[in-house]
């Protein structure tokens, strides 16, 4: 089934579940914000992106620029800081099966579905 990470106050992530309404097809929303992945769940998304949890981070947000912009991080505690805040969690990010992306543009969504 295919699933989507999302933040209704996202215009992307809003743009995302749109097209995942119009595919007709079965879907499942997680509110991420309020169902936070775990690490070990983080981990794995960030395998299926095929990309570095670096990669995944919001770097504009606020809390990253205040409290990790610039320090030297592990994997690991790239990890344990989107997971302790996840508004730094790209959105939308969506997974099919064994295949992910992350839905900006939106319309990267439809190379999974």
């Amino acid at each position: 089934m295919i699933k989507i990470y999302h933040n209704p106050r996202c215009s992307k992530s809003r743009q995302g579940l749109e097209i995942l309404e119009n595919s007709k097809k079965e879907f499942e929303i997680v509110k991420y914000l309020e169902e936070i992945p775990t690490e070990k769940e983080l981990t794995e998304i960030i395998k299926l992106l095929d990309i570095t949890p670096f990669q995944l981070v919001r770097k504009t947000e606020k809390i990253w620029k205040e409290n990790y912009k610039g320090k030297e991080l592990s994997d690991s505690e790239i990890i344990k800081a989107m997971v302790a805040n996840p508004k730094l969690i790209e959105r939308p990010i969506i997974i099919n099966n064994n295949k992910a992306v992350i839905g900006r543009p939106p319309e990267n969504i439809i190379s999974i579905i």
